[in-house]
Parts: structure tokens; sequence; C-alpha cells
């Protein structure tokens, strides 16, 4: 008799028990990881942006010089999308076209292209925000490069990084790796960066 009380007792202990931890989890669920999965989500869409061979996705490197006179100031871009390769030198900080090479694309050789960017770790960094992504006068002396994934022709992502030391920027890789990577992209695009003093 006292056995069939204490049967239904536990058993209702039981579910109550099961009923509190599964609240306990979604309750840490919900108010917890916000941050871990938007930092999750945030990596899934600069990938997916990336690693899209779209018409309307490109990705881009621009390489700026010392700060010194307005004319003698070099810079350069490169942009590469499903259907074009283009390199643009500029002079001077109003960004005066010198010279341009335009080739064409397409998108296997796009989507090589930007698969190697993703294993060479293109979107790994975090974005800085406010003045520590502010690159106004930002290594004087040295070089800028600043690599962007672009959709629609707006910034997916854009991570930066420069020659000194002192400023390292938000780009996580291997900047020479990704340099040589977007200049191998454009048919004698060394020679005409070399004739630009950066």
């Amino acid at each position: 008799m006292r056995n069939s009380r204490i049967i239904p007792v536990a058993l209702i202990l039981i579910i109550v028990a099961i009923a509190i931890a599964a609240l306990v989890s979604l309750a840490r669920t919900v108010f917890f990881s916000g941050g871990t999965s938007q930092t999750v989500s945030q990596t899934d869409v600069s990938t997916d942006a990336l690693l899209n061979t779209a018409i309307n996705h490109s990705v881009t490197m621009t390489v700026r010089g010392a700060i010194v006179a307005n004319e003698e100031f070099r810079s350069y871009k490169i942009t590469v999308t499903p259907t074009t390769r283009t390199l643009t030198t500029y002079s001077g900080y109003l960004n005066t076209p010198i010279d341009q090479i335009s080739v064409s694309n397409n998108t296997p050789a796009y989507e090589q292209f930007v698969y190697a960017l993703d294993r060479a770790n293109l979107v790994k960094g975090t974005e800085l925000t406010g003045a520590n992504n502010d690159t106004r006068g930002i290594c004087a002396d040295g070089k800028v490069y600043e690599f962007g994934v672009i959709k629609d022709g707006k910034s997916v992502k854009t991570l930066w990084t420069s020659s000194c030391k002192e400023s390292k920027g938000s780009l996580d890789a291997n900047v020479g790796n990704l340099a040589a990577m977007f200049i191998d992209q454009i048919p004698k695009g060394v020679e005409l960066i070399n004739k630009i003093v950066l």
C-alpha cells in the first residue's frame, strides 16, 4: 500500500526535475549564447559572400603608399569579378587614374580564386569599429592594404592592415600571400605597379 503511494510521487518528482532542467537549458540558449551565435553568423555571411560566384559579387584589394605631397602620392586597386579583372593605378589623394589594365574573367576562374582567398583566411579577421577602423594617417611612411568582399556594390566585409608594426589593423591573415594572389590575377600587373612609387 505504501509502495503504491511512493511510486506516483517519485514519478512526479522526476518529471518536475526534467522540466526544470529543460527550462534552464532553454534560458541559457536564449539569454547567454547571443554573442557567439552572432559572431558565427557574421563569419558565415562573409564567407558565403566571398564564395558566391554570382555576377553581383566581387573582391577588391586597395594598396595605399606613404603619406606624401599630393603630387607624389600613389595607390592602386585590383577588382576581381566573375566577368572581369581590373587593376588601376592612381595619383594623388583624389585618385586620379594613371594606368589601367582590364581583362575578362569567367566563373570557374573566379571560383578557384575566391576559394583560394578563403583558404588564405581573407575573411578571418573581425572588422574594427569607430576610431579603430579609421585608416586616415595610419602608417604614414609605409603601405596600407585594404581587402573587401562586395555584393551589389556594397561592402559585406572590409579588413585592413599595414606594413607598420604599430598598425596591424583587422586583417588576420598573411598580407603578402593575399597581395600576391590578387596581383597574379592581372597579366603584366607587376609591371604596372612597378611604374608607381608607393
